[in-house]
C-alpha cells in the first residue's frame, strides 16, 4: 500500500480547466490526493469505482449539467452518500433547493479563492486546517 492510498481523496468536475487548477494549487498543501475531470464523462468511470471523500460539482457545464450528474450518481449504491459540494456561477434558488433533495452538503458560488477551497475540504473531511502564516 502506498503512501497516497490512505489519502483523502477530492474530485473535482468542472468544465473549466482554470478552475481545475485552483482546485489543485489550493489543496496542494493539504495531505490529500486530487483527481480533477474536465466532464461528467470522463469522471463517471472513476466514480463508478471510486468514493472520493469530497466531490466539487460545477452546476453549468455543457453536455449533462451537475445537478443531473448528481441525480445519476446518488443511483449507485457506494455514491449515495458521498459528500458533495455544488458549485456554481449563477446562483438560482431552485439549484440550491435541487441540489439539497439530491443530498449536497453545501452549494457554493465562483469565483471560489483558495482560502474558501482549503476551508472547504477541512470542513467536510477529518483534515486539519494549516495555520497562515502570519504578515
Amino acid at each position: 500500500m502506498t503512501e497516497t492510498e490512505n489519502l483523502p481523496t477530492i474530485v473535482v468536475v468542472d468544465d473549466s480547466a482554470t478552475s481545475i487548477s485552483l482546485y489543485q494549487f489550493s489543496v496542494e498543501p493539504l495531505p490529500v490526493q486530487f483527481i480533477g475531470f474536465k466532464s461528467p464523462a470522463e469522471a463517471m468511470p472513476y466514480l463508478k469505482e471510486q468514493s472520493p471523500a469530497l466531490l466539487f460539482l460545477d452546476i453549468i457545464m455543457p453536455g449533462m449539467d451537475g445537478l443531473s450528474f448528481l441525480r445519476h450518481l446518488r443511483t449507485l449504491p457506494h455514491q449515495k452518500e458521498t459528500p458533495v459540494i455544488m458549485v456554481t456561477s449563477k446562483d438560482y434558488a431552485q439549484d440550491r433547493y435541487i441540489a439539497k433533495q439530491l443530498g449536497a452538503l453545501d452549494f457554493v458560488i465562483k469565483p471560489l479563492r483558495f482560502k474558501e477551497i482549503r476551508d472547504l475540504v477541512c470542513k467536510y473531511t477529518d483534515i486539519q486546517p494549516i495555520e497562515e502564516p502570519a504578515k
